[in-house]
């Protein structure tokens, strides 16, 4: 049976769908873009300052689930630049440890909202 994961520290969903899914053990997120979730708004600057935003939304879903970024098994990473990789790469490597997540990292035409980056993530408990 799934149950739905929904927290106001992170974006509301701007569309039909959960911020967050859990299934036995596993919680699926919904991918999260840069929005402060105070303002409604885009965080100022650029892929650094976005990815920083989407994993700290990232991880209000997650804690709202009782569960961490150490509970993170699989990431996937969708850049609107390719080119913006390292940048991106240098403040997603502050939110994890080893043993890292699983990662896909994928270059797309356009995101929700003209976003630079979104994030998607699995995570299990236990």
């Amino acid at each position: 049976m799934k149950q739905i994961i929904n927290t106001k520290a992170a974006p509301a969903a701007i569309g039909p769908y959960s911020q967050a899914i859990q299934v036995g053990n596993l919680v699926y997120t919904s991918g999260q873009i840069p929005i402060n979730p105070a303002t409604g708004s885009f965080v100022e600057g650029g892929i650094q300052e976005q990815t920083r935003q989407s994993l700290n939304n990232v991880k209000a879903i997650l804690e709202e689930a009782g569960l961490g970024m150490e509970n993170v098994i699989k990431t996937t990473v969708f850049m609107a630049d390719m080119g913006d990789f390292a940048a991106m790469n240098e403040v997603y490597a502050q939110f994890f440890v080893e043993p890292y997540p699983a990662r896909s990292a994928i270059a797309v035409k356009t995101l929700p909202k003209g976003a630079l980056v979104e994030i998607e993530v699995v995570a299990a408990k236990g």
